[in-house]
């Protein structure tokens, strides 16, 4: 009965393996059919303003890359389970990074933030659309739990905050939350021919199975600011 037990432990992880790198793979093949469709911040649409204040929930608002641990990932705007599933999902609370104050994106802790775990002060993370690129240069890194909101407090200068799940290898919901502050330093018109598909740069097959922990429901920090009815945030 004991190596039963056992057998069926050892089924379960291996299927949660194979559906959570199924997952990933899946999502990679998305990212690429996003690429095409970021924002132009200088060339808006006619219905636009030059520079757009908000955007449709699952919609591709650029691409996130932090180029010396190896991410980058297309970042969708809402922060609930599907576009968690896809990508890096933004704060629909908080600006879009092309504006002035706090903007704030959350991703798992096992798939796309799980390089977050080798991040370093100073560390530079990149955020672009089709037609701008913008440069964060990491100042704070820091562990709070759940109930700790001021993370998502409006700043006077252009700011980006990163959230995920903590501790990394955590079996099951993690217990508190992992914040990277970065303070932006430039912005410029980018440049597509350097710069890779998010997809092909994307957290791959073979750091997801290095992963000890899976998806879990628990990345949500207790923002009473969100209506209730809003789904909490994954990590």
């Amino acid at each position: 009965m004991r190596r039963f037990c056992a057998f069926l432990f050892v089924l379960a992880g291996c299927a949660l393996i194979a559906f959570s790198a199924a997952a990933l793979m899946w999502s990679e093949k998305l990212q690429q059919l996003f690429v095409p469709s970021l924002p132009s911040l200088e060339r808006p649409r006619a219905d636009e303003g030059r520079r757009s204040t908000e955007a449709q929930p699952g919609q591709p608002i650029g691409v996130l890359e932090i180029p010396r641990l190896g991410l980058s990932s297309v970042v969708l705007e809402g922060d609930d389970s599907a576009a968690l599933l896809l990508g890096v999902g933004h704060l629909s609370d908080t600006p879009l990074p092309w504006l002035n104050g706090n903007s704030v994106f959350a991703a798992h802790r096992d798939t796309f933030f799980r390089p977050l775990a080798g991040i370093r002060r100073n560390d530079i993370i990149r955020f672009s659309t089709a037609d701008t690129e913008f440069e964060y240069v990491v100042k704070e890194l820091k562990v709070v739990g759940p109930a700790d909101v001021d993370v998502l407090n409006p700043t006077p200068g252009a700011t980006l905050t990163l959230i995920t799940c903590f501790p990394f290898n955590y079996i099951g919901p993690a217990p508190n939350r992992f914040i990277v502050k970065a303070e932006r330093r430039l912005e410029r018109a980018s440049q597509p021919e350097k710069r890779s598909p998010a997809a092909q740069k994307s957290v791959g097959r073979g750091k997801l199975l290095e992963s000890q922990s899976f998806t879990d429901p628990s990345l949500a920090l207790t923002n009473p600011r969100r209506h209730p009815r809003e789904p909490s945030r994954s990590g």
